[in-house]
């Protein structure tokens, strides 16, 4: 659609994947990022921690809460700069658009802090983001944020395992 965009107005865009060139010939460049990902994961064991998905968008990263925040936080961990330092040298050299994306259970909150799960997911992401700007070095005109507060399930909310799971960050690498 954005080719056919563009040819309408005079500028051809390439769609292209998630990196410009596969490194090995015959390998994918979401291939070849999946496995740098998955060696990450393997190495550091977040196997419980880190789930990787690819779908139309691009290649996503969910990171699930407790290796970032405390519950009703939005305040990075000490040990999740660790993971995010890891996950960092990675994503410094793709040259796709990140969107950092916070999400909740269906649990409500309400404080003076965060007066609903919009506003702590959307404190997550941002949160997220500025540490992988400030000290990471990702380029802050590729980075993106969003909260979905708790209207992105990745699991029911009917156990203490899916409400887990659906309080996450998402690190999405956008497919170009």
């Amino acid at each position: 659609m954005i080719a056919a965009m563009g040819d309408v107005f005079g500028k051809k865009e390439k769609i292209i994947s998630v990196e410009n060139s596969s490194p090995k010939p015959g390998v994918s460049s979401e291939g070849f990022l999946k496995g740098e990902l998955n060696k990450l994961i393997d190495k550091y064991h977040y196997n419980n921690s880190i789930r990787l998905e690819e779908n139309a968008r691009g290649v996503t990263i969910h990171i699930l809460d407790d290796v970032l925040f405390s519950s009703g936080s939005a305040n990075l961990t000490v040990s999740s700069l660790t993971v995010l330092d890891r996950l960092a040298a990675i994503l410094k050299e793709l040259p796709n658009d990140i969107r950092i994306e916070g999400h909740t259970d269906d649990v409500p909150i309400n404080t003076v802090q965060f007066p609903s799960n919009w506003h702590l997911s959307v404190a997550r992401a941002l949160n997220t983001a500025y540490y992988l700007i400030n000290n990471e070095g990702l380029v802050p005109e590729k980075v993106s944020i969003v909260g979905y507060s708790e209207y992105k399930p990745i699991a029911s909310n009917n156990t203490p395992e899916g409400r887990a799971s659906n309080r996450r960050v998402d690190i999405v690498i956008i497919k170009k």
